[in-house]
């Protein structure tokens, strides 16, 4: 499907929050002009209120600035449509009554809804394998990761494969144009720095069953 006008801009947006960022701030950590990306550049001025388009450079540099790559850039540009979702609740008030009926299922009000992931052909679970992740994930668990999610942020437990064909669940712990460094949260295992052109994909873990 063509990156449509209105596609590319909801990118660029979904881009900066996957960062945590406005599309203002995403504009000036690419070093842009603050306003780049401010809904009111993106049509001319009215009647013809013609889209305008952000330019290769500035593009060119926000994913640098994230390390996304093309092809994750076109997939944040997707309708995603609705996910499955399961009840949610603290655990505080998860201990109070009206919120499990005799069976232990949810019931009444005051649930939140997490999004589950949607099953897709890029899709897919990894096995654990060593006690690096410990006591996280532990060998024999099953991670899942999705190749079409949006890029991970610093912090996020990520699964990481190589050039060489290495494949690593790690925590991430920094994130540079040059390298990636990666954390374990088993203190056995020191950090590990991997530059980026060693990297083949990056992708946040989504899910664990244990």
């Amino acid at each position: 499907m063509p990156l449509s006008h209105a596609r590319l801009w909801r990118a660029i947006d979904r881009l900066a929050e996957a960062h945590g960022l406005s599309p203002s701030g995403l504009a000036r950590k690419a070093g842009l002009d603050p306003t780049s990306f401010n809904p009111s550049k993106r049509l001319g001025p009215a009647p013809a209120a013609r889209p305008r388009w952000p330019s290769t450079e500035s593009l060119n540099r926000i994913l640098e600035v994230t390390g996304a790559s093309l092809t994750e850039f076109a997939a944040l540009a997707e309708d995603r449509g609705p996910s499955p979702q399961a009840p949610v609740i603290g655990l505080a008030q998860a201990g109070l009554d009206g919120f499990f009926d005799d069976a232990g299922l949810p019931t009444g009000d005051g649930w939140a809804w997490a999004d589950l992931p949607t099953p897709g052909r890029n899709l897919f679970g990894l096995e654990i394998v060593g006690d690096s992740m410990v006591p996280l994930y532990r060998p024999g668990d099953t991670v899942i990761v999705d190749r079409d999610g949006p890029p991970p942020r610093r912090g996020d437990r990520v699964v990481v494969r190589t050039v060489t064909g290495e494949t690593l669940a790690k925590e991430l712990a920094a994130l540079s144009t040059r390298s990636i460094t990666l954390r374990s949260i088993n203190p056995e295992h020191p950090d590990r720095v991997i530059p980026r052109g060693d990297v083949d994909w990056m992708s946040r873990i989504l899910w664990v069953t244990q």
